[in-house]
């Protein structure tokens, strides 16, 4: 029962500072991660520890799956070279250059370990993008882009995480075999998503004149699609995403227009909900790991912290900038391939996707799902700083570039 009182008092708080920061022009998921510090903080708060596997399987899917279907596959398709190569490319490259800083910065740290945090940190976060940028008028294209990216981006984080981890408890690093797992992986995801998709399309047009059976197959798909694709050890993130585009496109040419937007206002505040909660419970959780640290780590950590946070900033500046110049090379005729002139972006929009790369749920949970014990039995080394350090970073990278961001986009849209 106090479980349930608390839940409660939360999903009120989450409500009312909502419509507060509506009412004051500030980023939502900004002001509820301060509100979540603070009344972290409080004596009688009572700690809520995540659990990693329930906030991917209860908040991701849903989220995922809304911004899926709600992305323009024409624009996503257009588009598909750059949130390949910020996807793909920049993941693997941040996971690199933050294990280095973390390696020469960091007392103690491990090339394994330096790889462990660079995976956690490397991919930009779909709920962050789409929470943040919402209601800040930036082009279809770079919404597009940072949507695009944000949901493809997972899967390789997880991809490098994994290689990260084993590398830490003695398992060899085969660079074949990690490209081939890579694949399989993803295309797996893909697969998964295709097959479910088809299915749930010949089982909404079964049902298509039972509108309440429509909206709560449509909500479940999600979260069975998740489930059955880490079932068999591939992409829940990329099969979630795959059905979400496939449901768009059946959703606009099957389905009834006063179906459309009733399903869209139901799932308008599922979303909100969700939304709103787990960027409050991301601020509960930095007082909870910061009893865990030592006082005299504390200071040293939240610096490395900010200069992560810097750095992983630095290196998607420099990638994003490349993109753009490779992209006019290649509409020129000068690249391998050529692209559409809407692929296009100018320097302006770098910057703006630049600066809308914000790390956020998955990040947090992947460091929360770090093994607590090797398979030696041993303690798995600097788990708590591994910890502090990725939520640190997290907090920066949201509240710095959250509260920034609507100035960003003002500045550089003219």
């Amino acid at each position: 029962m106090e479980n349930y009182t608390l839940l409660l008092v939360i999903m009120a708080i989450m409500i009312g500072v909502s419509g507060i920061a509506e009412k004051i022009k500030l980023p939502i998921p900004v002001l509820l991660l301060a509100t979540g510090i603070a009344i972290g903080f409080l004596p009688s708060m009572p700690g809520i520890e995540l659990n990693p596997e329930i906030i991917m399987l209860l908040f991701l899917p849903p989220l995922l799956y809304d911004a899926a279907f709600n992305i323009s596959f024409r624009e996503f398709r257009l588009n598909i070279n750059t949130i390949g190569t910020l996807a793909i490319g920049l993941v693997f490259i941040t996971t690199g250059g933050i294990a280095v800083v973390a390696y020469y910065l960091i007392p103690g740290m491990t090339w394994p370990l330096a790889f462990v945090l660079g995976a956690i940190l490397s991919a930009t976060d779909a709920v962050a993008a789409i929470g943040i940028t919402k209601g800040l008028g930036l082009p279809h294209n770079t919404v597009t882009i940072l949507e695009g990216e944000s949901l493809v981006n997972d899967a390789s984080a997880l991809v490098a995480y994994r290689f990260a981890v084993a590398a830490v408890t003695g398992v060899a690093f085969v660079t074949w075999k990690a490209l081939l797992q890579f694949v399989l992986v993803l295309g797996g995801g893909f697969v998964i998503g295709v097959v479910l998709a088809k299915m749930l399309g010949l089982v909404l047009r079964f049902f298509r004149t039972n509108d309440m059976v429509v909206i709560c197959l449509m909500l479940l798909m999600p979260f069975v699609t998740y489930v059955v694709a880490e079932h068999f050890a591939v992409s829940g993130v990329i099969a979630v995403v795959t059905l979400g585009l496939g449901m768009s496109r059946l959703s606009r040419m099957k389905l009834p227009e006063a179906l459309r937007h009733q399903s869209k206002h139901f799932w308008d505040v599922i979303i909100f909900l969700l939304n709103g909660l787990i960027f409050l419970l991301i601020g509960l959780q930095f007082p909870l790991v910061l009893k865990k640290m030592h006082e005299a780590e504390v200071w040293p950590y939240i610096g490395y912290a900010a200069i992560i946070a810097v750095a992983a900033l630095g290196i998607r500046l420099v990638r994003v900038y490349l993109q753009q110049f490779n992209l006019q090379k290649a509409f020129l005729g000068k690249g391998k391939r050529r692209v559409s002139q809407h692929a296009l972006f100018d320097s302006k929009t770098s910057f703006i996707i630049t600066w809308s790369g914000m790390r956020g749920i998955v990040s947090l949970a992947i460091a929360l799902g770090l093994p607590i014990v090797l398979q030696s039995g041993e303690p798995f080394p600097m788990r708590n700083e591994i910890i502090f350090l990725s939520i640190a970073v997290v907090l920066f990278s949201l509240l710095g570039q959250g509260l920034s961001l609507p100035w960003v986009v003002r500045k550089f849209s003219k």
